[in-house]
């Protein structure tokens, strides 16, 4: 057994190759000894802070923890998420997800690795793809 401290692992900020405005990721459990290949963060977006497009070869589990967020397939609508909230991305389904234009978001991001990677950064979310004002009932 391993009990992982609460403070003990570092906050790090969002790359900005995989994100657009302020994100800080906060490692939950990074992945454990074979044959485990789970990692786990939480992840707080601040408004209008997103994701690029990406990809997970196992797909991906979101837990929404606080605020309001946004999340898209390639090709769908886009769908309000709030606390409580699960969404399941499948194994390579194109997607982004971050939080709502005028509200910060936070969710549990958990995803496998397959062959020393657990996903493929694609563009970033444009603008013009990104909506800047949304009604959120």
């Amino acid at each position: 057994m391993e009990v992982i401290k609460n403070g003990s692992q570092a906050s790090i900020e969002g790359p900005s190759e995989w994100f657009t405005g302020t994100v800080r990721i906060d490692p939950l459990f990074m992945k454990a000894d074979e044959p485990s290949r789970v990692t786990g963060a939480a992840v707080t977006f601040e408004p209008g802070a997103r994701t690029a497009w990406h990809t997970h070869p196992l797909g991906q589990t979101l837990i929404v923890t606080a605020g309001a967020g946004l999340v898209q397939l390639d090709g769908g609508p886009i769908e309000n998420i709030r606390p409580g909230d699960v969404v399941r991305i499948a194994p390579h389904e194109k997607h982004w997800h971050g939080a709502a234009p005028a509200t910060a978001m936070t969710h549990i991001a958990i995803q496998e690795e397959l062959n020393g990677s657990t996903g493929e950064w694609l563009e970033k979310v444009s603008d013009e793809q990104y909506p800047s004002a949304l009604d959120l009932r």
